[in-house]
C-alpha cells in the first residue's frame, strides 16, 4: 500500500469516528456516557479477558510479565472507574448565581491516542474510558508490537457495546499494519491528540497542528534519608522496581541514600532481593552493548536479566534486581538515565541537602517534571523538595510505580500517563484524567457591576511607595 492509500484508509476511519461521535453526543446523557465507560472497563476487567490480554501482551511485546499485567489491567481500570463514577460530564455542571455563569459540559470530539507497547491494553483502556465518559469517539494508534492486544481489546469492547446498542465506530484503531504516515494523518484529523510513549511521538503530536497532550520521560529518582524506616523503604522500592519487570515510567531508576544509613539500607535492600553491584563499567558494557539498551534485559524477568548481564553466580540466586553503585550523571554515564529493566543506579549522598542536589542533577539530565520519591519521616523535607526540584510529584514513603499513577491509598487520579509540566515539555502537570477529555460552554449573564476604585487597588501600594 502506498502512502496515499494509507492516508485515505485513515481518513475513512476518522470520518466514521466523527459521524459516530456526532450521534453519540446528539443522543447523549450522563447515564449513556457512564454506561459506555463501564462497558469499556468491563471489557478489560472481566477475568478471562484480562488474563488473555495480559498473556497476549507479553507474548507479542516481550515486555513485562503476565501476573503483573493482570494486576495492572485490573487495578488501573478499577481505580479509574472509581475516580469517574460521580463525575458530571454531560449537561450543566456548574451554575453560579454570584457570577451569573452556567457551565455546560461538552465533548472535545474525536480523540486520537498514541499508546505504547509497555502497556498495550491498560493504557488504551484508560484513554477509551476517559474519552467515552466525556462523550467522545477515540481512534488509537498502537505501537507495532501492541497491535494484537489492541485489536483483541477492541473486540471485547464491541461485545459490550452490542449490549448497549452503541456504535463500534466510537472506538477504533489505525488499521494494521501501522505506519508513521497513518499515525501522522490520524493526528492531523483529531480534535484532541493524546500521546503516551516515546518522546519522538510526543514531539510529533505537539507539531501536528492540533491541540495535544503529551507526557514526559520517566527517570524516577528516590531519596532515602537518615530518618527513614529502612526496612519499609527497601520493601517498597523492591515491589515497585520489579513490578511488571520495570515497564512503568514510574519505576525507580536511581536511589540516593544518605551516608549515615547507606550500609544499613544496602543490607535492608539485600534482604528484599536487591543485590549491590560495584562493577559499574561491567554492567554498562552489558546493558548498552552497542550504545542501545540490550533487548535481552529490557523488561525481562530477573533470571533472564541476570543471564544477559552475566551476573549469574556473582549475586545471590534469589536476586530480584540489581543496584549498581555509580557516581556519574549525564550522557556519558548511561546508568543515570532510564533503564527499563530491573537495574537501578545507587548513589551515596553526604546528607539530605547533598541528596537533593544529586537528584536535581539527575533530573536535569533526564526525567525533569515527572516525579521524585522520598523515604523519610520528616515531612518538611518533602515540602523542601517540592519547592526546589523540577518535578510535578513528590511521592512520600510509597512504592513509587504504584503511587504515581494513582493508588487506593493516595489522592492521585488513576492514570498511566503523567504530565510533566514545562519542565518535561508538556502542556499539563497532572495525571491525565477525565477532565482533559471535556470542555465547557459558558452561559454568561449580566450581574451587578463589581468595579473597584483606583484607590482600593493602589492604596496600600501608594502608602508604602508613593504615587
Amino acid at each position: 500500500m502506498n502512502a496515499q492509500d494509507e492516508v485515505l484508509e485513515v481518513e475513512a476511519v476518522m470520518a466514521r469516528a466523527r459521524a459516530a461521535q456526532a450521534q453519540y453526543e446528539a443522543t447523549g446523557s450522563q447515564d449513556l456516557y457512564d454506561r459506555a465507560a463501564q462497558a469499556a472497563g468491563w471489557a478489560i476487567m472481566e477475568p478471562a479477558r484480562n488474563r488473555h490480554l495480559a498473556k497476549l501482551a507479553v507474548e507479542t511485546t516481550g515486555l513485562g510479565n503476565v501476573p503483573d499485567k493482570i494486576t495492572k489491567n485490573h487495578r488501573k481500570t478499577l481505580g479509574l472507574l472509581r475516580d469517574i463514577a460521580d463525575a458530571k460530564t454531560h449537561g450543566v455542571v456548574r451554575d453560579d448565581a454570584a457570577t451569573g455563569i452556567t457551565e455546560i459540559a461538552r465533548p472535545v470530539g474525536v480523540v486520537g491516542a498514541v499508546v505504547p507497547s509497555t502497556n498495550p491494553a491498560a493504557t488504551p483502556a484508560n484513554n477509551i474510558i476517559n474519552a467515552l465518559k466525556g462523550g467522545n469517539a477515540i481512534v488509537l494508534s498502537p505501537s507495532p508490537k501492541g497491535v494484537p492486544a489492541c485489536e483483541v481489546l477492541l473486540g471485547y469492547i464491541y461485545a459490550e457495546f452490542d449490549k448497549l446498542g452503541l456504535d463500534h465506530d466510537l472506538v477504533q484503531m489505525v488499521p494494521a499494519p501501522g505506519s508513521k504516515v497513518k499515525t501522522q494523518r490520524m493526528l492531523e484529523l483529531s480534535d484532541l491528540v493524546v500521546v503516551t510513549g516515546s518522546q519522538d511521538n510526543v514531539r510529533r503530536a505537539y507539531t501536528c497542528g492540533r491541540p495535544s497532550i503529551g507526557v514526559g520521560a520517566g527517570n524516577v529518582t528516590v531519596i532515602i534519608d537518615e530518618t527513614a524506616d529502612l526496612a519499609a523503604a527497601a520493601a517498597k522500592v523492591t515491589a515497585s522496581k520489579t513490578f511488571d519487570n520495570a515497564t512503568s515510567c514510574s519505576s525507580e531508576n536511581a536511589l540516593i541514600v544518605v551516608d549515615a544509613v547507606y550500609d544499613d539500607f544496602v543490607a535492608a535492600m539485600a534482604a528484599e532481593g536487591g543485590a549491590l553491584v560495584k562493577d559499574e563499567a561491567g554492567i554498562i558494557s552489558k546493558l548498552w552493548p552497542d550504545g542501545h539498551l540490550n533487548r535481552s534485559v529490557i523488561a525481562q524477568d530477573a533470571d533472564k536479566m541476570l543471564v544477559a548481564l552475566d551476573m549469574v553466580g556473582q549475586v545471590p540466586e534469589d536476586t530480584k534486581f540489581l543496584a549498581v553503585e555509580t557516581n556519574g550523571i549525564g550522557p556519558d554515564h548511561p546508568l543515570s538515565g532510564e533503564k527499563l529493566s530491573r537495574v537501578v543506579a545507587l548513589y551515596r549522598a553526604r546528607d539530605f541537602d547533598h541528596a537533593g542536589k544529586v537528584a536535581a542533577e539527575i533530573l536535569a539530565h533526564q526525567g525533569a517534571g515527572h516525579s521524585i520519591g522520598l523515604h523519610s519521616t520528616d515531612d518538611a523535607r518533602a515540602l523542601a523538595l517540592g519547592a526546589s526540584i523540577p518535578t510535578c510529584r513528590v511521592i512520600v514513603n510509597q512504592a513509587h510505580c504504584f503511587a504515581t499513577g494513582g493508588a487506593f491509598n493516595n489522592g492521585m487520579p488513576f492514570s498511566l500517563s503523567m504530565g510533566c509540566g514545562t519542565w518535561g515539555g508538556n502542556s499539563i502537570d497532572d495525571n491525565l484524567n477525565w477532565r482533559h477529555f471535556i470542555q465547557t460552554t459558558k452561559i454568561v449573564r449580566e450581574i451587578p457591576p463589581v468595579e473597584p476604585s483606583v484607590e482600593e487597588i493602589f492604596g496600600s501600594y501608594w502608602a508604602d511607595f508613593g504615587k
